[in-house]
């Protein structure tokens, strides 16, 4: 009796606690104020009505610096390390053994062992997909393999590994990876990476002849969709989904199956946007942020007529990675939120949406860089995050379970 009064007494906690009188979440000057939304609400979006705090446990630590974390039939969790590692966590907490046969990772700067997803059909193909950071003669890229997992309990490993996509062109640099892998509801995979930052290559983000600034749309072969945008346009990479990305590490399906993504930007001007077929999202040409030398990008506009708008962007930024929809039902209030790991705003940045609106912005502070965000089975959020070389993997949830 006094347990179920405990419990009843922080379900109320969780969805009455009133918002500050503070109109925002966000009180840091912006780094380009004389930059101004297109539309109400485009940025600094209110508060919502009232606070959800979640408990938040420890489900594991001492871990290598994690990246990617993908929940099992089951409940363990398949986590990938920055360094090249893939291995296995209990829902307990407790990491397994390396999985074997990863291939080689250029873990360099930004760069490693980075998503991971599961197949459509995983419990009958036990295919998984994941991406990194692939050495290459004359430098590095994005790519992503397809791979069978093999869940011997002392030797777990990968078979029947198939490089799927390779981003081009090849590049020598640290930076913009990406990538983020998301299976759309038709078996389609989108696969999302960056323009590797140096500003030598970084406008290529506009030529659709290169794979740098894209989100790409393959089947589980690698193959282009016959339905892609750009299938049919001479000299086009016909993979290409959507152009004018800068550094995409957050991507997540709406609950009517559309992709939405996060991406970072430079200082000021993280982006959430709604990539459809074709479109233009404008960097570097277009973008709410300013160089880290506190110079313009290009000639500092944030609108053209052939560009998209963000539908929500930071200034300041929350640095974003990992990025989950909500549908679960331990918090009520979170239902159809999209919930994006902030490395930067240390937090679980919560977006509160109306129609393709951000309507209400709130934060959970974690105290620490959050690199990814799923949603478990039972509605509680699991969020990875970062401290130095190593990770611990948190838990949200409405009670001490």
């Amino acid at each position: 009796m006094l347990r179920r009064l405990a419990l009843a007494v922080v379900a109320m906690l969780l969805t009455a606690i009133p918002a500050s009188a503070q109109t925002s979440v966000e009180t840091q000057a912006p780094n380009a104020p004389k930059q101004q939304p297109v539309f109400a609400g485009q940025t600094r979006a209110p508060l919502p009505a009232s606070l959800t705090q979640p408990l938040v446990s420890v489900v594991a630590e001492g871990l290598p610096r994690l990246w990617g974390l993908e929940f099992l039939p089951g409940g363990a969790m398949l986590v990938t390390a920055k360094e090249g590692r893939m291995f296995i966590v209990s829902p307990e907490g407790k990491a397994g053994p390396d999985i074997a046969g990863v291939p080689a990772v250029d873990a360099g700067g930004q760069g490693g062992l980075l998503d991971v997803a599961l197949a459509p059909d995983f419990e009958q193909s036990r295919r998984i997909f994941f991406s990194f950071a692939e050495p290459r003669e004359g430098g590095n890229g994005t790519s992503v393999a397809s791979a069978t997992l093999a869940l011997d309990a002392d030797a777990p490993r990968l078979g029947d590994i198939r490089i799927v996509f390779r981003q081009t062109p090849t590049f020598a640099g640290r930076a913009h990876f990406g990538s983020r892998l998301v299976f759309a509801p038709d078996g389609s995979l989108y696969v999302t990476v960056g323009e590797r930052s140096d500003t030598a290559v970084r406008g290529q983000a506009q030529d659709i002849a290169s794979g740098l600034g894209k989100v790409f749309r393959i089947d589980q072969t690698g193959a282009a969709l016959p339905d892609n945008p750009f299938i049919d346009v001479d000299g086009a990479l016909p993979e290409i989904w959507s152009l004018g990305h800068r550094n995409l590490q957050s991507a997540t399906l709406d609950g009517t199956g559309r992709l939405w993504t996060v991406e970072h930007g430079p200082r000021g001007g993280d982006e959430l946007n709604r990539p459809q077929a074709g479109l233009n999202y404008g960097w570097p040409e277009v973008t709410y942020g300013i160089d880290y030398s506190g110079a313009p990008i290009g000639d500092g506009i944030t609108r053209t007529a052939a560009t998209e708008q963000p539908v929500y962007y930071w200034d300041p930024v929350i640095a974003p990675s990992g990025m989950a929809f909500y549908d679960g039902t331990m918090f009520a209030s979170w239902k159809n939120a999209f919930l994006v790991g902030g490395l930067v705003a240390q937090s679980v940045v919560v977006l509160h949406m109306g129609g393709d609106r951000v309507v209400a912005e709130e934060r959970v502070d974690v105290g620490a860089r959050v690199r990814d965000v799923k949603v478990a089975p039972d509605g509680s959020v699991f969020a990875v995050t970062e401290n130095g070389g190593g990770s611990q993997i948190l838990r949200l949830s409405a009670s001490a379970q």
